[in-house]
């Protein structure tokens, strides 16, 4: 637990606030947070700039849930988003208020979006004044997004992205994000990068700036607690990356250093933000939150990809500056998720609207409660059954896999690495946190998933999500030259 700070109180007047997003980066990405391996001078620039949040949570580990929860203020038992699945979101708004963004005009900002937002259909109202994303790249470039070697196969090789740095997606993105961040009155702006998602693939110099053979390999503990839950295994054979142990580690290796290169890239990218925020004369009263939608496994429990609870998918960096009213350069320790990120605006906009997030501007200030624990859900569409869900309590993880039943205990204080799985060794806390994930399903009326007061479980089933392929192959392989 980290004291109460006493904040500075000095700002005048309606602040900025700009949320810069990142992809599927993990929550140990970041140099001045411990990471001594990685180069982000701009993202420590944030660090020391604020409040960094070092036990933050996306609570549904994948894209298009995740940015539910930011736009909503949700959770996904309420969003009824718990996977990717590519359907209509207009409802939401009825289910959950207005989105973030028209939140935010209705409270006097201009509002705009650079980049990625990921909701469907495509031509969705979020509710942003100006909104530019790729098509809007591909008119003023004609270049398209994706430029690497191949997909498919390979998406989780390491691959260059052949358009160089100054004229890529994410320096366009950045170019269009400084005019914006300019521009004269209050602005709610959000700049969602794609990288370090895969394809992993930075532009040239960031592909060679980290040697494969200095980085650690990938954490890896016993197999049956590594794939418990069984869409690791599942997505490491949809993404080519093999059924059980997935690539070797020198492999891994050469993936990890291409992964740090696409986050250097894009710290690039913060630091010209950064630079266009304070050229305001309000630089001071700009609120500025950065954080990612997910983390990524990158080998880790012989897995890649997200959606899993192990805290290299689920938990993410989650960084607060502004430096009118927040201290600089603190570390909190408190439970935090995407869900609060909607009271973070709405507060410093001067009307606030927690949802179903908790007032970390109030707690900051000792004038509001932090949460005592933290829950997550997970369900892939269409492959069933396999219903996750985590419980965040203090320093246990609790993790229920409905297929099969599959529970798993982490003392994180202990074993931050998660090898060591303690549910036969500690039953009463693990009854404990089962009853208090049943109790908070209820109480969210998610029943489908309980059975007789209590988690519902299923017969362990051999999950099968098929093999990712963009364009499908040919019959024979003569075909792809007629």
């Amino acid at each position: 637990m980290i004291p109460v700070v006493e904040l500075t109180r000095v700002s005048a007047g309606k602040p900025n606030v700009l949320f810069v997003m990142t992809d599927q980066q993990r929550y140990d990405t970041v140099r001045a947070l411990g990471n001594a391996r990685i180069h982000t001078p701009n993202i420590d620039r944030l660090v020391e700039r604020g409040v960094s949040f070092t036990d933050a949570y996306s609570p549904d580990p994948i894209c298009i849930p995740a940015r539910h929860t930011i736009r909503t203020g949700c959770e996904a038992t309420t969003t009824d988003f718990l996977g990717n699945e590519k359907r209509d979101a207009r409802h939401l708004e009825d289910r959950c208020g207005p989105f973030l963004a028209r939140a935010m005009g209705e409270r006097g900002y201009r509002t705009f979006l650079v980049g990625k937002y990921h909701a469907h259909p495509r031509d969705i109202d979020l509710g942003y004044d100006t909104r530019l994303s790729v098509e809007a790249y591909r008119e003023d470039t004609g270049h398209e997004v994706k430029t690497t070697a191949r997909e498919g196969a390979m998406v989780h090789l390491p691959q260059q992205n052949h358009l160089p740095p100054e004229s890529n997606y994410e320096a366009w993105m950045t170019d269009r994000a400084v005019e914006l961040v300019g521009e004269d009155g209050p602005f709610f702006g959000l700049v969602s990068y794609e990288p370090p998602h895969p394809p992993f693939a930075p532009s040239p110099p960031f592909d060679r700036m980290y040697d494969p053979d200095r980085l650690p390999g990938p954490v890896r503990g016993d197999r049956t607690v590594d794939h418990a839950d069984e869409k690791i295994p599942a997505q490491n054979y949809h993404f080519w990356t093999a059924r059980e142990d997935g690539v070797d580690e020198t492999t891994a290796r050469v993936i990890k250093a291409h992964y740090y290169g696409m986050i250097s890239e894009v710290d690039r990218h913060v630091g010209r933000l950064l630079d266009a925020v304070e050229a305001r004369d309000d630089a001071e009263n700009t609120l500025v939150c950065f954080f990612s939608d997910h983390g990524e496994l990158l080998g880790d429990h012989r897995g890649w990809e997200k959606s899993s609870f192990f805290e290299a998918s689920c938990r993410i960096p989650f960084l607060l500056s502004w430096p009118a009213e927040l201290p600089r350069g603190t570390r909190n320790d408190e439970l935090v998720s995407l869900a609060d990120l909607f009271g973070v605006a709405t507060t410093a906009a001067g009307d606030p609207d927690l949802r179903e997030g908790v007032d970390l501007l109030g707690m900051l200030a000792g004038d509001a409660d932090p949460r005592d624990r933290l829950h997550g859900y997970h369900e892939t569409p269409g492959l069933a059954p396999n219903f996750t869900t985590m419980v965040r309590e203090g320093e246990w993880k609790y993790v229920f896999m409905a297929n099969g039943g599959r529970e798993q205990l982490f003392d994180l204080s202990a074993d931050p690495d998660e090898r060591d799985d303690l549910s036969d060794e500690r039953p009463e806390k693990t009854a404990d946190l089962r009853e208090t994930a049943a109790r908070k399903l209820a109480a969210d009326g998610r029943t489908d998933y309980l059975e007789n007061g209590t988690l519902k479980r299923h017969p362990y089933r051999r999950l099968d999500m098929g093999r990712l392929v963009r364009e499908p192959y040919p019959d024979s392989p003569s075909d792809v030259l007629d």
